[in-house]
């Protein structure tokens, strides 16, 4: 299906003469064979061009699906890029309340309820034309030359990278199932591993480390190609194994010596002088224990049986593999005989295994609910058998010698049993074709068509921005490159919008540097045969695809002539009469020119071709039909998991909820209440939050409360320095340092409460002012007694 769609769907996208007119300016040289290579030889452009989005007049079995596959592709991407948003404010309110329950500190306190309004984004416009044009240009830029996103994706912090990724994966690259976009993502992971080698200064150190390029490599795998594949590989056994309850597995002895020791006191119905073990010993006395050993020896025979049955079901897996996942894989492999040439073929899969194992395959093993191959998540025994098989997968893809978790040696037997035939599926991993030739010939189409279009927010706009003009000077040093010349012109990035304003757009994408491609067929050396050849056959497909009830259609050979004849004569379909007369013309134009000289009936050689076409549509429309089932299932995936994510967002509202009726006084519960009801009833006023101070509070008091550590302000003048203390909100304070007789403030801070106490969380305990050098547990205690006091 290769020419299907040929020159009149390129037509269609570029809005330009025709493509015979175009080549008609070129000189026609060579044989047909020739011809024929050269039209075969752009077959990746065409292979590109779906029939049924191009040439809509066609509403046959095969466009209707082939639409149908389309919308759902759609679906998918956009509710993935939500999936990914919700993830996101989950894991961040986890983080939170973990940290506030921690630290024993009433969740009334904190604001993180602010984080759970969450609502899908608005549609609308809020960019002025100029800016519209700017960022136009700007995202096309990124989009199609990866390397930026690549440096940037080195030089972003941890804290900047999970919006970055929802712009790269979602937006900029968003629509996954799109080849063009497709390639140029992957080519940007090229940079961005090779930069990530470059780097490296030792071998074990190589794709391990939690940095933005591993957090990058594992978002990838959770796009729509990636979640199908694993829930059509591991989804099955993974729910059939979650329905065992009470199959144990545990072959950590220790855990094994506490179930056999529980065992024993309940046998004594509770009496610990009649069990004759001791309750606590040592990892080595629990392995040496005859009762220990029988118990485990069965859960180990089984274990290593289940983690089989599922090895087996990857490596049968391999054509299912997602082709950007394997083209990754195949840098991997690239890179690493480049940089370590001596490394042993092992040693090169284990970085392989790194990659596939560590972060897209085990991943969805330990957390099945998570990546939705599970309704709920697992029980405890399921639960520790998946990790206990992720842990043996990882060791048989990095040949681990469990130096950690000494108990996992009783499975060596699995590890070094699997090792030739895991090496040899890492390695038929890497074995697909490059896409180099193909992503040029759709950069050539890109640069001439004149719609295209990215759905994007106006803070993803602005953050995208904020960070380019932050890093300007290592991503674009020459002042005349497109990208400075560009944020020369766009402006500062202005500040991020509220919630509610923050619009969803469709920004149009060109390029004001490249000149527009007016003749592809120039551009893509074909030549005038090519163009004739390839623009018939287009037309005389849509017209028998238009005409299925025609006797000419299904009578063999085909009679060319007579079926553009019959298109030409329906003057009740315009369209389809246009397209007969345009093929009657292009006929006599191949037979004038002796591209068919000898054309007859019974020896045409572009009926030949169209025949061969037609023949193929039955099986491609049940391809189509099948993938459309496949995506389908996708697609109910993602949004009960959509769902899902929804409900762990109201779990953390009723469980805030409950706290604060519970830590407030008997008086509040009253607002309390009015305040949950006001959290779901839409159009009720929400209680007005209490403004706490500010309060007034010398340099020396704070030192002497343990607030202020280090005062950097001369002995003479430290009489004139004092603080501001406000709370507008429950967790935020605002922090303001004055000296006496300035009308303007030194500084102002903005502290939230658990941004304090994840400072301390992650060991930092001064905070840096340049006036003062401020203790973090001192100054978040003396907020805690301050203000929690006067809140009620």
């Amino acid at each position: 299906m290769a020419a299907v769609t040929a020159l009149s769907a390129a037509q269609a996208r570029l809005q330009q003469p025709t493509m015979a007119e175009l080549a008609a300016k070129r000189v026609s040289t060579g044989t047909r064979s020739n011809r024929q290579s050269k039209r075969y030889s752009v077959t990746a452009l065409y292979v590109s061009m779906s029939t049924a989005e191009h040439d809509l007049d066609v509403d046959d079995a095969l466009a209707r699906a082939q639409k149908r596959l389309r919308d759902l592709k759609a679906k998918i991407s956009d509710q993935s890029k939500k999936n990914f948003l919700l993830e996101r404010d989950v894991r961040y309110l986890d983080s939170r309340i973990a940290l506030l329950i921690q630290n024993k500190i009433a969740l009334e306190e904190a604001e993180v309820t602010s984080r759970l309004d969450e609502s899908d984004l608005q549609d609308g416009t809020i960019l002025e034309h100029r800016k519209v044009d700017s960022y136009g240009n700007l995202f096309f830029l990124l989009q199609t030359e990866p390397r930026y996103i690549a440096t940037l994706c080195r030089l972003i912090s941890i804290a900047e990278i999970d919006s970055f990724l929802q712009t790269v994966m979602f937006t900029i690259y968003g629509n996954q199932y799109e080849q063009r976009e497709e390639h140029l993502l992957l080519t940007m992971f090229q940079s961005v591993l090779a930069s990530q080698f470059e780097a490296a200064t030792e071998f074990s150190s190589l794709l391990r480390a939690n940095t933005p390029v591993s957090r990058m490599m594992t978002t990838y795998t959770r796009r729509g190609p990636g979640q199908s594949y694993l829930k059509s590989v591991l989804s099955e056994q993974i729910n059939d194994l979650s329905g065992h309850l009470d199959l144990d597995l545990e072959i950590n002895p220790l855990k094994a010596y506490d179930q056999v020791y529980a065992m024993a006191l309940k046998r004594a119905n509770g009496n610990v002088d009649l069990v004759d073990m001791q309750k606590s010993v040592s990892a080595e006395d629990a392995a040496a224990n005859a009762e220990v050993l029988e118990t485990i020896r069965p859960r180990l025979s089984t274990l290593v049986t289940v983690a089989n049955s599922v090895l087996t079901k990857i490596i049968d897996s391999l054509d299912s593999v997602p082709y950007g996942i394997r083209w990754i894989c195949k840098q991997i492999r690239s890179l690493t005989r480049r940089k370590y040439p001596s490394t042993e073929d092992s040693a090169v899969c284990t970085l392989i295994g790194a990659f596939f194992f560590l972060r897209f395959i085990n991943p969805a093993i330990v957390t099945p609910h998570s990546y939705m191959l599970v309704d709920s998540l697992p029980a405890d025994n399921p639960r520790r058998t998946l990790t206990l098989i992720a842990k043996m997968l990882q060791g048989v893809a990095n040949k681990s010698t469990y130096s950690k978790e000494p108990y996992m040696a009783s499975v060596s037997a699995f590890v070094d049993g699997n090792k030739a035939r895991m090496n040899k599926f890492l390695n038929d991993l890497c074995d697909v074709p490059d896409f180099y030739e193909t992503l040029e010939l759709d950069q050539y189409v890109a640069l001439s068509k004149k719609d295209i279009t990215l759905s994007i927010t106006i803070n993803e706009i602005y953050s995208m921005h904020a960070l380019l003009q932050q890093h300007v000077s290592m991503l674009a040093p020459d002042k005349s490159s497109h990208l400075s010349v560009i944020l020369r012109d766009v402006g500062p990035p202005p500040a991020l919008l509220p919630r509610s304003e923050n619009f969803t757009i469709q920004l149009p994408l060109f390029s004001r540097f490249e000149a527009q491609i007016e003749d592809l067929g120039a551009a893509l050396d074909i030549t005038q045969a090519d163009v004739l050849f390839m623009e018939a056959k287009s037309l005389l497909i849509q017209i028998i695809r238009s005409l299925p009830s025609s006797r000419l259609v299904s009578a063999r050979p085909l009679d060319l002539h007579s079926i553009a004849s019959v298109a030409a004569a329906t003057p009740k379909d315009p369209v389809l009469a246009k397209k007969g007369i345009r093929a009657l013309g292009l006929l006599k134009e191949l037979t004038g020119q002796n591209i068919l000289q000898d054309m007859t009936v019974d020896n045409n050689p572009l009926a030949e071709e169209i025949e061969e076409e037609l023949a193929q549509l039955g099986s491609i429309r049940e391809k189509v039909l099948g993938e459309v089932q496949s995506l389908e299932s996708v697609l109910r995936t993602i949004k009960d998991h959509n769902e899902y994510l929804h409900s762990q967002l109201e779990t953390y509202k009723s469980y805030l909820r409950n706290v604060r009726i519970q830590s407030g006084p008997k008086k509040s519960s009253v607002n309390d209440r009015v305040g949950l009801v006001a959290i779901h009833g839409k159009g009720r006023k929400e209680p007005k939050t209490q403004y706490l101070g500010p309060y007034k509070y010398s340099q020396q008091a704070l030192q002497k409360e343990g607030v202020i550590i280090v005062c950097n302000v001369p002995q003479n003048r430290v009489n004139n320095l004092y603080f501001y203390i406000s709370s507008p909100t429950p967790g935020t304070f605002v922090v303001s340092l004055n000296y006496k007789g300035r009308i303007r403030g030194l500084l102002e801070l903005n502290l939230k409460l658990d941004d304090l106490l994840e400072m301390m969380g992650n060991g930092v305990e001064v905070l840096d002012l340049e006036y003062v050098v401020v203790n973090v547990p001192g100054m978040l205690e003396f907020l805690q007694r301050q203000f929690s006091r006067r809140r009620w």
